[in-house]
C-alpha cells in the first residue's frame, strides 16, 4: 500500500504498514525501517484516519444505539468481578430507532 503524496519508498510503506498491523508502536517501528519517528508517527496518523473514514462509510448503525457489557456465571468465593474466573463475557448493541438515509 501506498499514501499518496508520500516520499517514503514502497519497500518502506509495506513495512511499516506490517508493523502497524502488528501492532508495533509507531517511534519502534520506525527504528526498525531506519525513519524518522516523526515520519513513523505521521504515517500512522494517516493510516488510522483512512481506516475511520471508512468504518464511517461502512458503519451499519444509526440514531440512538446502546451499548452494554455484562458478564454471565455464578457467584464464586475469592476473586469477583471483571478478573474473576469462570465468567463469561456478553457484549450487546441495540438501535433503538432506525432513521433511513
Amino acid at each position: 500500500m501506498r499514501l499518496k503524496f508520500s516520499k517514503l519508498s514502497h519497500y518502506q510503506s509495506n513495512r511499516l504498514l506490517e508493523h502497524f498491523v502488528a501492532g508495533v508502536p509507531a517511534r519502534t517501528a520506525a527504528d526498525l525501517v531506519n525513519i524518522n519517528r516523526r515520519t513513523g508517527l505521521h504515517f500512522y496518523h494517516r493510516l488510522r484516519t483512512i481506516i475511520a473514514q471508512q468504518l464511517e462509510e461502512e458503519w451499519a448503525f444509526t440514531g440512538a444505539i446502546e451499548v452494554d457489557e455484562f458478564y454471565f456465571g455464578g457467584r464464586r468465593k475469592g476473586k469477583r468481578g471483571r478478573g474473576a474466573a469462570g465468567k463469561v463475557p456478553v457484549f450487546g448493541i441495540l438501535q433503538r430507532s432506525y432513521i433511513q438515509k
